[in-house]
């Protein structure tokens, strides 16, 4: 029986890797984001993908997201999101500095906390919630890896409210994932070469190596695992 999946943040990049890789293994998949062009792109040619326009930090939105969607939801994917950091205007002041990292901890914290919030009674038991991380979350990266961080804190006490419901919620934590807009096309081939060669592996990552990760949490085998930061990022940063 098909199961029906939520990703967000679903029109480029790691979103669309995660929605194709479910659709093609014959779940029913719901993409979601701010742009309808990327999310059409996602959908074509994909008769299980089903595009749908929403600002997930935006309550309103959802509220009306929320007539669109299914009474059940088997898993969630909390995958909006971004540094938002590379499109502010560059201002130093004490305002601008509270608007910059309100906009990273919105666009990476409180959009999956609004977005799990809001479907919470169409989660389905057997079911799993898997948020999108980042290696910046532990390697201190401003606004970003601070919200980073707060969504894999705020995970843990999330992992202990659903895990009666049979519901399991874990972050998947990339690190330098290639194919991607992440860097608005700004990354320098310098940049690019210093963080390959910062993983064990010798190669980025890719948005199919996350979103075969995010297929895992969300299968059979992964029914124990909850409430857990799961590293994907070559070797980069080891743990123990």
């Amino acid at each position: 029986m098909p199961r029906t999946i939520l990703v967000t943040g679903g029109g480029t990049g790691i979103g669309r890797a995660v929605a194709h890789h479910f659709a093609d293994a014959g779940d029913d998949v719901i993409v979601t984001g701010r742009r309808p062009g990327p999310l059409d792109e996602t959908a074509a040619g994909r008769r299980r993908v089903r595009p749908l326009v929403c600002d997930h930090a935006d309550p309103a939105a959802l509220t009306a997201l929320l007539d669109a969607l299914p009474d059940r939801i088997d898993v969630l994917v909390n995958n909006a999101g971004g540094n938002t950091d590379l499109d502010a205007d560059g201002a130093t002041d004490l305002a601008a500095c509270a608007r910059d990292f309100r906009a990273n901890l919105d666009a990476n914290l409180l959009s999956a906390v609004l977005t799990t919030k809001a479907v919470d009674d169409r989660l389905a038991a057997g079911g799993a919630v898997v948020h999108l991380g980042s290696i910046a979350a532990d390697h201190g990266n401003g606004a970003y890896g601070a919200a980073k961080a707060g969504l894999a804190s705020w995970n843990i006490g999330l992992s202990r409210t659903l895990g009666p419901r049979d519901i399991t919620a874990n972050v998947v934590s990339p690190g330098y994932i290639a194919d991607t807009d992440f860097f608005r096309d700004r990354l320098t081939d310098e940049r690019r070469d210093h963080l390959v060669t910062a993983s064990a592996v010798g190669r980025a990552g890719s948005p199919d190596d996350i979103a075969g990760t995010v297929a895992f949490l969300a299968s059979p085998a992964a029914r124990h695992i909850t409430g857990q930061v799961l590293n994907v990022n070559g070797g980069t940063r080891g743990t123990r």
